[in-house]
């Protein structure tokens, strides 16, 4: 039979404090990203961001603004950390301020990007 000296079950401060940080934290995530005529998905260093079609649409995401500036057929033009590149569906990532931007699909509706993190950036 073992006897455990020393150990205390968490008092219920501790819970709660471990509790608050949990949710400091997770809302200062969130808080990271917003939008405007468009939607986010969103991890640590990278977003898929689906922009709606016929409005001013743009997303503030990893700390940087994407905005669609237009779409004609397949090939869209969108501006992300201030710089605008046109990009193709199927075509490799494009590098534009520190992030690879990639494009998902277009339809007549939307528009969706996957913007990245460089990880030699």
């Amino acid at each position: 039979m073992t006897t455990r000296t020393g150990t205390h079950p968490r008092t219920p401060i501790r819970r709660t404090a471990g509790l608050l940080a949990s949710l400091a934290l997770g809302a200062a995530l969130l808080a990271g990203c917003s939008s405007e005529g468009a939607r986010t998905d969103c991890g640590l260093d990278a977003c898929t961001v689906t922009f709606d079609r016929g409005v001013d649409a743009q997303a503030n995401i990893l700390g940087v603004k994407a905005k669609l500036i237009g779409a004609e057929g397949d090939q869209v033009t969108v501006e992300v950390a201030g710089e605008r590149v046109s990009l193709t569906t199927g075509q490799q990532a494009a590098e534009v301020g520190g992030f690879a931007v990639t494009l998902d699909s277009v339809t007549d509706q939307e528009v969706k990007i996957r913007v990245a993190r460089n990880a030699n950036g």
